[in-house]
């Protein structure tokens, strides 16, 4: 395979939900600049729409135009499809408002844990009503929430997220302490807005809102490229034969840099030019070559910083020279699937030696073609790694489906088509 040409990624799936719900919080007309048009976001703007807030029709290359208003309680649940951030982060800003929402979403995202977020939000001030277990439906309602200071167990951008939002939605002050840093979307885009919002280590606080919010002048956010979704063509231009991608735009927050540095390490070439900024956050053009590949050892503390590229340095490590250990990865267990456990069941599917060891991922890099089925499960993120995958030299790789690639990045098989030529 041979990759060449240009490439602008979608829009950072984070920043765009967090600009989506700070917007509709707001009492302003908000304009997002290259946000996300997947199914996930459009969730967002659907949960938006139907507590009232103005949210226009979200299109590749449209400008989407955000009008706040005061919150009312939908008259049918909020359906969050597969997005656990929209889930998540909605539950925050609902928790200071006066309304009350039933949540729900797929059969997948009614599997994932939710208590992680209702515990402090009923610590706050919110009700919280499950109706099952640990996970979706559930029932919240708004009220006057308490300052409020946080020890989570698990370093998580969407608790954090979750809890932030709900100290702006009601308007106290929040404090957040994690075991390791995790993504940091959420501070640099308060700031942005004119939060007074500190971090010192792995804490994170909040001191209220400023004197003009909910109120601000009318603004404009430039979502940066979404850099878990350019870890694929950054991927796919790594095992190539030849050739030089550039992948335009791309976020590189350094929370977010993790795989960047993980590939690095493993002789990866990718290089950063035309460095800026863009609604706080950093920005930049990766230009990729093929590379040989050797075996790498991820440690527990990197894990925050690239938690969803996974997929992808795992198939990458399959290519690679040697061993490549994933320490501590068992919050992939709790995905859009069971990650962990599919990711070794398909690697070992097509060939590759793969194994999980509690809650640590092994793969035995080979040169043996890639051949053999690929179970998606829905998960857009397993599809589009191994999709990847299916492109090296003799590979015959047969995904079960490639539909999920939607939920983040509906282009991806064009964009993958447009980058790639067989040599």
């Amino acid at each position: 395979m041979r990759v060449g040409g240009e490439v602008i990624p979608p829009g950072d799936k984070s920043v765009t939900h967090r600009a989506l719900i700070l917007a509709g919080l707001s009492r302003s007309r908000v304009t997002l600049v290259g946000a996300l048009t997947a199914v996930d976001a459009r969730a967002t703007a659907r949960a938006l729409r139907q507590m009232g807030v103005r949210v226009s029709p979200l299109g590749r290359g449209r400008r989407v135009h955000v009008e706040g208003r005061v919150w009312r309680t939908p008259a049918r649940s909020l359906h969050c499809g597969n997005a656990g951030t929209t889930a998540r982060l909605l539950m925050g800003a609902i928790a200071g408002q006066p309304v009350a929402a039933r949540i729900t979403g797929d059969a997948s995202l009614r599997r994932r844990p939710m208590r992680r977020v209702s515990v402090p939000l009923r610590a706050m001030g919110a009700t919280v009503e499950e109706a099952v277990g640990d996970g979706l439906p559930l029932t919240i309602r708004g009220a006057n929430l308490r300052d409020y200071r946080y020890h989570t167990p698990v370093a998580s951008a969407q608790i954090k997220a979750a809890l932030l939002f709900a100290g702006v939605s009601g308007g106290v002050s929040v404090s957040v302490s994690e075991p390791a840093r995790s993504r940091d979307h959420s501070e640099r885009l308060l700031e942005y807005l004119g939060f007074d919002i500190r971090t010192h280590g792995t804490t994170v606080d909040l001191r209220g809102p400023p004197d003009s919010w909910p109120a601000l002048p009318d603004v404009e956010l430039e979502i940066p490229g979404d850099l878990s979704s350019a870890a694929f063509l950054v991927g796919a231009a790594t095992v190539a034969q030849e050739g030089e991608l550039v992948v335009r735009g791309v976020g590189v927050n350094p929370t977010r840099t993790g795989f960047l540095d993980a590939l690095a390490r493993m002789g990866g070439n990718v290089a950063r030019v035309d460095e800026r900024t863009a609604c706080g956050e950093p920005v930049a053009d990766l230009v990729v070559r093929p590379a040989g590949l050797t075996g790498v050892t991820v440690q527990p503390e990197e894990i925050p910083s690239l938690i969803d590229e996974i997929p992808m340095l795992a198939v990458l490590a399959s290519r690679a020279d040697g061993v490549s250990r994933f320490c501590s990865v068992g919050e992939l267990r709790v995905k859009e699937s069971d990650r962990l456990g599919l990711i070794a069941q398909n690697l070992r599917a097509i060939g590759v030696e793969s194994e999980v060891e509690g809650d640590d991922l092994l793969v035995q890099g080979s040169d043996r073609p890639a051949r053999g089925r690929v179970e998606t499960a829905g998960d857009h993120r397993l599809a589009m790694a191994f999709s990847v995958l299916g492109m090296t030299d003799r590979a015959q790789v047969h995904l079960t489906e490639t539909g999920s690639a939607a939920v983040s990045y509906p282009e991806f098989f064009p964009d993958l088509a447009h980058i790639a030529t067989h040599v």
